[in-house]
């Protein structure tokens, strides 16, 4: 992950990245408006937006990458309170499995150097039934392909590749999304108009959003490929994924050994290289 978080600062400073940051943060609470008790982890950039949370949550920590931080620039998060700021490498988060109810991901996937390997340790800090909340850049529209703002830099997705890309993850996709359907000019009468351009751009528009916002709940109980039987039928079989277990499951009296579906674990997208 290579963002430098000093651009970012100097554009969320600036007015159009003010205007950016606060649509960004309502279809965010739209999302999710209380994570009363939850523990909650921000990934990437995701300090300006954790806030909508502090009140309620039970735990807020948030992880930038390592990679891009130049010394002495990193400022701490919260300003005005204990830290709860982790530098981290994207493919080795420091939090044992199982830490967190929720994970929102800004400014994170889009500069991974290894997106299936990030995803897989966001799925393993994840709990069971964990949600995810992630914001990319949307390849089709106008940010994406503008450089003077952090939109403009990484690997943009279409919704529908990032549907794929969860999905492989071992996550469903449960709500699709969007915000920034204002053009990233510094037109004074632009960003006093961003809210109508909002609302004009959900209703006309959708698939032109700035980033494309999507939530998706970890899956820990998939199906094995489908494995022919003696009968002629095919079946999935059952398998904790991810947990070490693997129960047998029995059709017409045959059971699919343990080693068979942890070997065959892999073929739900638990390997990690690209």
């Amino acid at each position: 992950m290579s963002a430098e978080v000093h651009g970012l600062d100097q554009f969320y400073a600036s007015p159009t990245g003010i205007v950016a940051k606060r649509l960004l943060r309502a279809r965010l609470r739209a999302v999710w408006p209380e994570l009363a008790g939850s523990d909650v982890l921000g990934v990437g950039y995701a300090g300006p937006y954790l806030r909508l949370w502090r009140r309620r949550a039970a735990r807020l920590i948030s992880v930038m990458p390592v990679q891009g931080q130049p010394p002495g620039r990193l400022s701490r998060w919260p300003a005005d309170g204990p830290c709860a700021l982790a530098l981290a490498e994207e493919e080795s988060l420091p939090f044992p499995d199982l830490s967190f109810d929720n994970v929102l991901m800004v400014h994170g996937l889009e500069h991974a150097d290894h997106t299936r390997r990030m995803l897989r340790e966001v799925w393993r800090v994840l709990r069971d039934e964990g949600r995810l909340l992630i914001v990319v850049p949307n390849r089709r529209s106008i940010w994406a392909h503008l450089d003077h703002t952090p939109l403009g830099h990484g690997q943009p997705y279409t919704p529908a590749q990032l549907a794929r890309l969860l999905e492989r993850g071992m996550f469903h996709v449960e709500r699709r999304d969007g915000a920034l359907f204002v053009p990233p000019f510094r037109s004074r009468l632009l960003l006093r108009t961003a809210r109508l351009w909002e609302s004009a751009g959900h209703a006309l528009s959708p698939k032109l959003s700035g980033v494309t916002i999507m939530e998706a709940r970890k899956e820990v109980f998939g199906a094995l490929p489908l494995r022919s039987q003696p009968s002629g039928r095919r079946v999935a079989v059952p398998a904790w994924v991810g947990r070490g277990l693997a129960p047998a499951a029995r059709d017409q009296g045959h059971a699919l050994p343990a080693d068979e579906v942890l070997a065959r674990e892999g073929d739900l997208g638990t390997e990690t290289p690209r």
